[in-house]
């Protein structure tokens, strides 16, 4: 079993190193620069609508979070006041 496990990796680091080789060749032509060089600039522009999309969403996290606020304040505020009149309504009936 152990024996199989060294065979596997060696074959894994072998295939890795053929497969460097090849890369190194294939990345020095021009075909293959221009095909880099594509595949990079469509990488960025997506990243640069990725980006957009995270700032949009951030600014409207940002716009949802400052409006939940208020409206527990205002809550807040409205449970304030049903307190201090129910306090004011028994002071005036103990009188």
């Amino acid at each position: 079993m152990m024996d199989v496990l060294k065979l596997k990796r060696l074959g894994i680091f072998a295939g890795g190193v053929l497969f460097g080789t090849a890369g190194v060749k294939a990345l020095s032509s021009e075909d293959a620069k221009k095909v880099y060089a594509n595949c990079t600039a469509a990488v960025l522009r997506a990243k640069d609508c990725v980006m957009k999309t995270v700032t949009t969403v951030q600014e409207n996290a940002e716009d949802i979070l400052a409006e939940a606020k208020e409206i527990n304040e205002e809550r807040y505020a409205q449970q304030t006041e049903t307190v201090v009149e129910d306090e004011f309504c028994e002071e005036e009936e103990e009188a």
